[in-house]
């Protein structure tokens, strides 16, 4: 119901922002602070805007200080951008939610990020477990070559693998005698977290240990039950992102590997194609 609700109010939303812009060129936007940064760094790299270069990865669109074309920017939260997509000009979808809504983010999108994004997705666990028998074991299954070949044989460059030496699946200073038994959490969101984190669960098992992974659709929960303790570990976002969840709400939520990159793209809603954003050479 709380989801049927908020597909409402953003329908409603948009209706009356919409009215309001009909002239102009309307590019939906995630509305979180290092989502809506990237997505505007994406316009800028293409050379459709210009931002404030003291912004950084939190930009949002009042930093935009060069804008040719006029575009306004819808900001919607980052799971719902793909559901306005048919009302707007274009979206920029994290890849995760483009997933979720059947989009291939190879082949469907009009502008992409490059695989060398730094936006790369990360497990994370409270400061202070990072050490522990449990986030190693982790760590390993997740960074294995098993995961990696899964990567980039499942998601064909909607997601890349951003690990350098893979393992064999197994940390050599982990007790895994001593590990067995026991039950792993991990929050994650359902494409490709979860999906990957599935591997890492085959390999964990091979050691006796249960990996058991609690899927999210936002942003916020994942950090607040680890934070609470109440889950072990997340997977779902990338390291800016956590890096400003700390800095807004006092976490001590750490980074303890880097695993895929998903590359952010621009989709096209009431536009085909990249036309309406081109910037007239004068400009």
């Amino acid at each position: 119901m709380k989801k049927f609700l908020s597909l409402i109010l953003t329908a409603l939303l948009l209706l009356s922002a919409t009215a309001a812009l009909a002239d102009s060129i309307v590019i939906a936007v995630p509305n979180d602070p290092t989502n809506e940064g990237r997505a505007l760094l994406l316009l800028e790299a293409n050379g459709i805007i210009k931002l404030d270069p003291e912004a950084g990865v939190t930009a949002t669109k009042d930093d935009v200080i060069w804008n040719p074309l006029g575009i306004e920017f819808y900001e919607v939260e980052a799971a719902m951008v793909p559901n306005v997509l048919p009302d707007v000009d274009y979206a920029i979808i994290n890849n995760n939610f483009a997933l979720d809504f059947g989009l291939n983010p190879v082949a469907d999108s009009l502008l992409i990020e490059s695989a060398e994004s730094p936006y790369a997705n990360v497990l994370c666990v409270n400061a202070g477990n990072e050490n522990t028998d449990a986030a190693k074991a982790l760590v390993a299954a997740l960074t294995s070559q098993k995961v990696a070949d899964f990567i980039t044989a499942t998601y064909e460059g909607a997601a890349v693998s951003v690990v350098a030496e893979p393992t064999d699946g197994f940390d050599p200073t982990v007790d895994y005698a001593a590990l067995a038994g026991t039950k792993i959490t991990v929050a994650a969101s359902p494409t490709p977290h979860a999906q990957i984190l599935a591997i890492a669960k085959e390999i964990l098992a091979e050691k006796g240990v249960e990996l058991q992974v609690i899927e999210f659709s936002d942003y916020i929960q994942p950090n607040m039950v680890v934070d609470a303790g109440e889950v072990f570990a997340n997977y779902f976002a990338h390291i800016p992102y956590q890096d400003n969840f700390n800095a807004e709400n006092g976490t001590k939520i750490v980074v303890v590997a880097p695993i895929h990159v998903e590359p952010m793209g621009l989709y096209g809603g009431k536009q085909a194609d990249l036309s309406v954003l081109t910037v007239p050479a004068a400009e």
